[in-house]
């Protein structure tokens, strides 16, 4: 799907779109040289001691919030909060880590008044856009109409903050900043409801991280990879609760998807949030199972492994471009929670869930933090 609002944000401001908003030849030259920077295992690499200094900080800021606010007795303390707003600006502040190779400071008690405006413009953005997918906003921009003069108006402090902090040759990645923080922000807040309601899911996967943890010697990149229950919780939160509830493909030539011809041009959609709950493609669709992703195990999946079942960030060439960066990041993120806190959750319910640009939860689940 074409974000045009966003699009024609760019056009009036003579901005370029940026590898998301781009397609053709002009998409190819910039994604293959995006993925030599974030994609690749080198890539990787840089960045994972970034992330992980800001997932460390995150813990650090919980332990202080729990010890300050909670109840209990002190180093045992349980502090019940809806994490929803820590967890946005911890992927904003990750998210600026690995693109600026700076903090910003999102973690203080009182953020800088610049911090807290680019806050604001990020969730200004993300808010005014949905209704600008369905509305003709051209019209609007002509007319001056509040909803696009305060989407134009984030969008331009973004852009602003972008290139004060990094060198040209980056500025194409500035979109990373629209979907990530609040896609990613939103689906933590998932996990970690699962893993909360879940116990014996949680106690078996913090089991494997400190295991993992303490093998590394300190090194995250190595603890990560001993570790791939946290991967699985991921996978299977996203397969819960995928950010993006459909995958959109448009091919360029004729085919044939199962025995249904295809003009070249013709919209191809996969929805992933039935796919994701279908007992024809998971057994027990519904448990929570970060197991049923390990690479020696194919119960769990009808029709044996799991290729093309985990399709949240995309497939091949047009697969979301901040995958590693996310992926690690929550990886990372969950880590050092489930080391530092037991998780628990006031109501077990299922979350009532919406779709606007992300599936979104009608009321934010509230988390019960322990310290441990």
């Amino acid at each position: 799907m074409t974000l045009q609002p966003w699009a024609t944000h760019r056009e009036t401001r003579q901005h370029g779109k940026g590898v998301f908003l781009k397609n053709g030849e002009e998409w190819r030259a910039d994604r293959l040289l995006l993925n030599k920077e974030v994609m690749m295992s080198e890539a990787v690499r840089r960045f994972i001691p970034l992330l992980d200094e800001v997932a460390q900080d995150f813990c650090h800021m919980m332990q202080t919030k729990v010890e300050r606010e909670g109840r209990g007795e002190r180093g045992k303390r349980s502090l019940t909060i809806n994490p929803s707003p820590d967890l946005f600006r911890f992927a904003l502040e990750a998210s600026c880590h690995v693109l600026y190779g700076e903090r910003i400071g999102l973690f203080s008690s009182s953020p800088s008044l610049e911090s807290q405006k680019f806050i604001w413009a990020v969730e200004r953005m993300l808010a005014t856009t949905p209704p600008l997918l369905y509305l003709p906003h051209r019209l609007l921009l002509h007319l001056g109409a509040p909803l696009w003069t305060q989407h134009a108006s984030a969008w331009d402090h973004i852009f602003t903050h972008a290139e004060e902090r990094i060198q040209r040759g980056y500025q194409r990645l500035s979109h990373s900043q629209s979907r990530g923080p609040e896609g990613g922000g939103r689906y933590k807040g998932f996990a970690l409801f699962e893993l909360g309601r879940n116990p014996e899911v949680q106690q078996r996967v913090r089991q494997q991280v400190r295991e993992s943890w303490a093998q590394a010697g300190g090194d995250p990149q190595k603890a990560l990879q001993e570790a791939p229950l946290l991967k699985g919780t991921i996978r299977e939160t996203l397969r819960l609760y995928p950010v993006g509830t459909t995958v959109q493909r448009y091919p360029v030539k004729d085919i044939v998807l199962q025995n249904y011809h295809i003009p070249a041009g013709t919209m191809v959609q996969a929805c992933l949030y039935p796919l994701g709950r279908s007992a024809e493609v998971f057994e027990d669709p519904l448990r929570f199972d970060p197991g049923r992703w390990g690479k020696s195990r194919e119960e769990g999946q009808r029709g044996g492994g799991t290729g093309f079942r985990s399709l949240a960030f995309g497939f091949g060439a047009r697969q979301c471009v901040g995958r590693r960066i996310a992926e690690n990041e929550m990886q990372l993120l969950l880590m050092h929670i489930l080391l530092g806190f037991h998780l628990s959750v006031p109501s077990s319910e299922d979350i009532k869930t919406m779709c606007t640009l992300i599936l979104m939860p009608e009321t934010p689940p509230k988390i019960t933090f322990t310290k441990l």
